[in-house]
């Protein structure tokens, strides 16, 4: 079943220990199938390295195991709140990623000081803490990152959201390489922050020149 997206979920969960963005078993990503709603996510506590394509789970959008012997990451739940509320999104990435979680552990949202923050929408949002393991932090995930890609939580981590699974993991590495040179600057001085003009004029060019186009 969804043998195809099960190769790509687990090859974009494998590319968080690659970029240092988790460590040991933390972390996930899931996609979610576009024709059957069927949700593909990493299982629960498994290391990355002996992780196998036939080891991801499958659910429904209401948490059903549809395939899979192990158990299905503690976040599943979070990530099919994020599903069913928002039709847009069919790939989400979870992570722990130092600098990024510096700012978690601040209560800080990552202020848009580098055009690249317009992949991301601009700045990155803070949620507040939500206890894991249930839908409470796809919740404030929805209520919080409105018309960006990635949201950080008090005291957690990051999420990200995308149009695909490969997407949602881009994003995720994006705001690890964001995080790090805003800390890094503001460790020297105030950055200039971008105007909301600046951020839309950025925003059209990723969206619509930068890459390859029919």
């Amino acid at each position: 079943m969804l043998e195809e997206l099960k190769k790509e979920i687990c090859e974009y969960n494998l590319e968080l220990p690659r970029r240092g963005l988790v460590v040991m078993t933390s972390g996930n990503v899931s996609g979610c199938d576009p024709e059957t709603n069927l949700v593909v996510i990493k299982p629960s506590g498994v290391k990355y390295a002996t992780m196998h394509p036939e080891d991801l789970v499958v659910v429904d959008l209401n948490g059903k195991k549809v395939e899979g012997k192990l158990k299905p990451s503690v976040d599943t739940e979070s990530h099919l709140y994020i599903y069913r509320n928002r039709p847009d999104v069919f790939g989400v990435c979870h992570t722990h990623s130092t600098f990024a979680s510096v700012f978690a552990a601040l209560g800080m949202p990552i202020p848009a000081v580098l055009t690249t923050t317009a992949m991301l929408g601009g700045e990155v949002p803070l949620g507040e803490f939500v206890p894991v393991g249930e839908a409470e932090i796809g919740k404030e995930v929805v209520e919080k990152i409105g018309d960006k890609k990635a949201i950080i939580l008090k005291n957690h981590g990051v999420f990200t959201i995308g149009k695909d699974a490969y997407h949602a993991t881009k994003m995720a590495i994006e705001v690890e390489e964001i995080a790090k040179i805003t800390y890094h600057a503001l460790l020297m001085g105030k950055p200039n922050v971008l105007t909301d003009e600046q951020i839309g004029l950025f925003k059209h060019i990723y969206e619509n020149v930068y890459g390859q186009r029919e």
